[in-house]
């Protein structure tokens, strides 16, 4: 595995905390985000690492949970030729238990055809996308943790004059993590410190 030194990040004021490479710079340095998310970029390489607390959808089952998430993300990024590439099972994290009962975990990968930014559609790049919904069931809460990973770079999207246009050479053939180990290992440190951060639903 490559050699790259990753931290324990704190999120939400440390209220959560998450381990991933530090080369994944907090972006609410550069622009505002919104409460709910925290949101890490490599801007070098165009990767990006999101974490949101939603409230819980109890509509949607769990079984294909991060897939229903991963189509309304597409529709809401006004995403084009988007496809599934895997999905899990669910499984229970223990070490994220509250009152004794486990979170419920699924995860999806998907890739699609996404503008950065207020870009229109001529400017779409071509995306991997790997979605992990962390049901909180006692705190009434839906986490999501999505990668962007750059497949192919349009020479019209402002991601070009950053890391080039055409095929995005992978990180881990860069010695760097993978964007799939990455978000592997982001999900399976994600940790709640404070479970007070959930207000009334925690009490």
């Amino acid at each position: 595995m490559p050699e790259e030194y990753c931290g324990v990040r704190p999120l939400y004021g440390g209220a959560i905390s998450s381990t991933f490479p530090q080369r994944f710079e907090d972006v609410s340095i550069v622009r505002q985000v919104p409460d709910h998310q925290e949101a890490f970029a490599d801007p070098a390489r165009d990767e990006s690492l999101i974490f949101e607390l939603l409230d819980m959808k109890y509509d949607v089952a769990d079984e294909g949970s991060a897939v229903w998430f991963l189509q309304d993300l597409a529709t809401e990024q006004d995403a084009e030729e988007g496809m599934l590439i895997e999905q899990s099972g669910v499984m229970e994290a223990p070490g994220l238990s509250y009152r004794g009962n486990p979170a419920v975990v699924t995860s999806a990968v998907g890739q699609m055809a996404i503008s950065k930014g207020r870009q229109g559609r001529e400017a779409q790049n071509l995306v991997r996308v790997y979605l992990a919904n962390l049901r909180l069931k006692e705190v009434a809460t839906d986490v999501l943790i999505t990668a962007y990973e750059p497949v192919l770079i349009n020479p019209l999207s402002e991601s070009a004059n950053s890391v080039g246009a055409g095929v995005a050479v992978p990180a881990g053939q860069t010695g760097r993590l993978s964007m799939a180990e990455v978000f592997k290992l982001a999900v399976s440190t994600f940790k709640v410190n404070d479970w007070s951060l959930f207000g009334n639903s925690a009490a």
